[in-house]
């Protein structure tokens, strides 16, 4: 059984970190705009639905799973120019992600792993730093599911690949699967294919100037539930594996 942290009584949460080996799994995600049809906490719902799906895969193995409550605070620079987005600096996100962490480990829940849908540069970076800190701190390992690392990334869908999925058919479709209400508006948006990867490389720093005016890049009107429950298995399979590799 997968347990929330943040709805459990304090001396369930001490039963909680007293079971064998269990995995505590931090969601990760931002406040940003994402399009005109999804709501601005869209990674922290893809975030927070993968943890509780990656959980359940895990209890099945036989490893007990408790969520820490989500992160939904991070570097979201190229969002800036959109009402609603909030963006906190990297160093006030490395903080609080190893904080977090650092106290979670010091609660009892040594083996903590990252769950992250929010694929900025600059705040995958933040989490990359938080890990190395956290560790060093407490001095055990934090692991972090990178859906970005080449093996993993190479899995996803098309649009994935090829960067332009920013409120796209790839996300739009995994806030599809996780039952959550997603704007009609998107049916009518025309496919915006630019490679963000790309125009950052480039220098270009939001996305306006990246040509997004709407705020997004991808193909939202062909979002599906079918295609968000494909991603999120291969997600949850990401989670899984980086979890028994840090934890066999």
């Amino acid at each position: 059984m997968v347990k929330r942290l943040s709805e459990l009584t304090y001396p369930e949460a001490e039963a909680a970190r007293a079971q064998p080996g269990v995995i505590a799994l931090l969601p990760i995600g931002s406040t940003e705009a994402h399009g005109p049809h999804l709501p601005l906490a869209t990674d922290a719902i893809i975030s927070d639905e993968l943890a509780l799906r990656a959980g359940r895969a895990l209890a099945a193995r036989g490893r007990p799973v408790v969520l820490l409550p989500t992160i939904s605070f991070a570097v979201t620079e190229f969002a800036r120019p959109f009402a609603g987005t909030l963006s906190i600096r990297p160093e006030t996100a490395t903080a609080l992600v190893a904080d977090v962490c650092v106290a979670a480990i010091e609660q009892g829940f040594q083996r903590v792993c990252l769950v992250n849908s929010h694929l900025e540069p600059a705040h995958v970076a933040t989490l990359a730093a938080a890990v190395a800190d956290a560790g060093q701190r407490s001095g055990h390992p934090v692991a972090f599911a990178n859906n970005l690392e080449r093996r993993f990334a190479r899995t996803l869908s098309d649009e994935f690949k090829r960067g332009a999925c920013h409120a796209g058919s790839y996300e739009t479709s995994l806030v599809l699967a996780a039952g959550r209400s997603v704007g009609e508006v998107r049916r009518s948006l025309p496919p915006l294919m630019i490679e963000l990867h790309k125009q950052m490389q480039a220098g270009v720093r939001d996305f306006r100037a990246a040509g997004a005016a709407d705020a997004y890049f991808g193909d939202p009107a062909a979002a599906s539930v079918a295609e968000g429950e494909a991603q999120f298995a291969l997600l949850v399979d990401m989670v899984v594996t980086v979890a028994l590799e840090t934890w066999p």
